[in-house]
């Protein structure tokens, strides 16, 4: 039985298909997504989607759609499907849907009357290209299929209008054209395997709505530019394939590369291969060499926190050990340069916040369990080092090293950690002062390189590590630990926040931590009781004033709900990995179970991912990004945490 199929039942009804979208990606920051009827309810959704450095760091919607007209006995029977303003569908090719799998690529089956055709799309990889693979299974007349591109030439955070600028010029290439639409963007070159006709009949296709967007309470409309279209017989056993890319190519091999592009894909058969897939899919590489993991999609970039964050689970939770130091290499190029003051020449944004460092060494810290202590400290000790000297001799423009042994983060007004919401450029969550995850991170960066530099360094520096890790161990209780059983959020002078966040979990979940047994077991039985939902963790307990956890309407209404209610969870893999730590393998088979609400999401919202949030009340509803690389990086963590700890028994 197939993973990821739907039938004719689920397809036809537009409330349960438009919910749910499509992401393929070519690992290089292109993209294409849509929904899995082929109607883009979003900006960002688009046939190619591409990045133009040569006008800005977005993305590009160069084809947003490619409606297919099955034209038989000179009836033509439209399979595309557009929502256009006052809630009208358009041309309502979505009935003709019979079957709608995803098991391997992204596979459509039409039926009209007596034709039967099947729809396949792959993206190259590390190329800017989308091939769709058309076969006509069935017919019992002759048949003819006509293509018509819908064209946007924009960024992913605009939207293109009816206008006299847009240039209609376009040149024959091998079996199809090139044009654009606007100077300064690359060529959009239109190609296919075999010969067809080009009829130019250029003309926009107006107030075309994208509801997401209206939901989130942005403009909603745009009109896009057809060109014309393309026709061409097809014979009943015959496969056409569609070419849409930046460059051209010779169409003699289209039908050869795309059988290969298929015969590399992962198959997304279960749960774990799902991950996988998405895992890869926030591979991103530049330049040649310089390797990144986009924090999500679809509007996300590289941000240094979320890449120290999700590396462990998205390449060694996967055995992909590679990647991992590939990524490491152009990150930690980053922030040495962060370091030295020099200019940060690699595409990594927020590197400067304090947490990050901390997560860095945490990251290096899960590479040592796969390839052993000295394998990692002779490949990375220096850089651990070099962070910490850093951080001890008060360099980081934002944190310093107080006598107690804790971390004092000093940044008020200014985004200091992962709970970066503002509204009106003032803080939702602020956030100063001893921060309870920074400090957690802190102490278990202590006791990681103690460890490291006991096998190979200096025995006075080791001597220093302990004792200031002693220090901060005292400290860390004194300061956070309060007599409810569970830690502040952070402390500054008089200031203690008692709000019930999922931030203590970092000091009961890392492999060092200041608590004991008992202190930990009171803040774990704390989270589950406020915090747990089947989704992940609460950024706020309900208990606790401000708790709002729905993420919907516009943009201040969701930044004012971002962390004060909803469910992450990439939280919940660090609240898993705390459970059995303490309960060790009794919790297993509730660990299983939490587990479970993360795969029914494999086959709602975007196939095959986790998305960034969820409200933190039931229906639990997906909200933000629609997909997001902690999510999916802890959770393959967890299943690989969770494997070891099967194995046991």
């Amino acid at each position: 039985m197939s993973y990821l199929r739907f039938e004719r039942s689920l397809m036809t009804n537009l409330e349960e298909s438009l919910s749910r979208e499509l992401l393929r990606t070519n690992r290089s920051g292109a993209y294409s997504c849509s929904t899995i009827v082929d109607c883009n309810t979003r900006k960002y959704h688009g046939l190619l989607v591409v990045p133009v450095p040569e006008l800005d760091e977005e993305n590009h919607v160069l084809l947003s759609s490619l409606d297919v007209t099955v034209v038989q006995h000179g009836a033509e029977f439209n399979l595309g499907l557009h929502k256009y303003r006052g809630n009208n569908f358009s041309p309502n090719g979505h009935k003709y849907i019979r079957e709608f799998n995803c098991d391997s690529v992204p596979t459509t089956i039409y039926r009209v009357g007596g034709v039967v055709l099947k729809k396949e799309v792959v993206f190259q990889h590390y190329e800017d290209r989308i091939l769709l693979r058309y076969t006509l299974l069935d017919a019992h007349s002759s048949t003819t299929l006509r293509f018509r591109p819908f064209m946007a030439f924009r960024s992913v955070r605009e939207f293109t209008h009816e206008n006299s600028a847009a240039n209609r010029d376009y040149q024959l290439v091998d079996n199809g054209i090139k044009t654009q639409m606007y100077k300064g963007y690359p060529y959009l070159y239109m190609q296919f395997s075999k010969g067809n006709e080009f009829v130019f009949h250029p003309d926009w296709y107006r107030g075309i709505e994208y509801p997401k967007e209206q939901e989130r309470g942005y403009d909603s409309y745009e009109d896009l530019y057809v060109p014309g279209y393309f026709e061409t017989e097809i014979k009943k056993g015959e496969s056409i394939v569609f070419s849409a890319s930046t460059s051209e190519i010779k169409t003699g091999g289209l039908l050869k590369l795309f059988q290969n592009e298929v015969d590399e894909r992962n198959p997304r058969d279960n749960f774990y291969h799902c991950l996988v897939n998405a895992a890869h899919q926030f591979h991103n590489t530049k330049n040649g060499s310089e390797c990144y993991l986009l924090s999500g999609y679809p509007w996300f970039k590289s941000r240094a926190r979320d890449t120290f964050i999700s590396l462990p689970g998205l390449t060694l939770a996967i055995d992909e050990v590679g990647y991992f130091e590939k990524v490491m290499a152009t990150a930690g190029k980053g922030y040495k340069e962060f370091m030295r003051e020099k200019p940060v020449t690699v595409s990594l944004s927020e590197i400067d916040q304090p947490d990050v460092p901390l997560w860095a060494i945490w990251s290096i810290q899960q590479y040592a369990k796969v390839v052993g202590d000295e394998k990692c400290l002779k490949k990375y000790g220096k850089f651990i080092f070099d962070i910490l000297h850093f951080l001890l001799e008060g360099k980081h423009p934002y944190m310093r090293v107080e006598d107690n042994g804790l971390v004092y983060v000093d940044g008020k007004g200014k985004v200091m950690t992962w709970m970066n919401s503002t509204v009106n450029g003032r803080l939702v969550v602020p956030r100063n002062g001893y921060i309870v995850e920074i400090n957690s991170l802190w102490y278990n960066a202590l006791g990681f390189a103690a460890r490291l530099n006991k096998i190979e360094g200096d025995a006075q520096f080791t001597e220093t590590l302990e004792e200031l890790s002693a220090r901060c161990k005292e400290s860390f209780v004194k300061t956070f630990l309060n007599d409810y059983g569970y830690l502040f959020d952070y402390v500054d002078g008089n200031m203690m926040d008692w709000s019930v966040r999922p931030n203590m979990l970092f000091a009961i979940a890392l492999d060092y931590s200041p608590l004991t047994a008992d202190q930990r077991k009171s803040i774990l039985d704390v989270c589950t009781r406020e915090l747990l939902t089947p989704k992940g963790m609460r950024t706020l307990s309900p208990k606790s004033g401000g708790y709002n956890p729905i993420c919907a309407g516009p943009q201040m209404q969701r930044d004012l709900s971002y962390h004060q209610g909803t469910a992450w969870p990439w939280l919940g893999g660090f609240y898993m990995e705390a459970c059995l730590k303490i309960y060790r393998r009794t919790r297993l088979s509730f660990i299983e179970r939490q587990l479970v609400g993360y795969e029914d999401e494999m086959q709602t919202n975007c196939l095959g991912t986790l998305p960034e949030m969820f409200d933190g009340n039931p229906p639990f509803k997906a909200r933000g990004a629609i997909s997001f690389a902690m999510n999916v990086g802890e959770t393959l963590r967890t299943l690989s945490i969770l494997e070891k700890y099967t194995d046991i028994i």
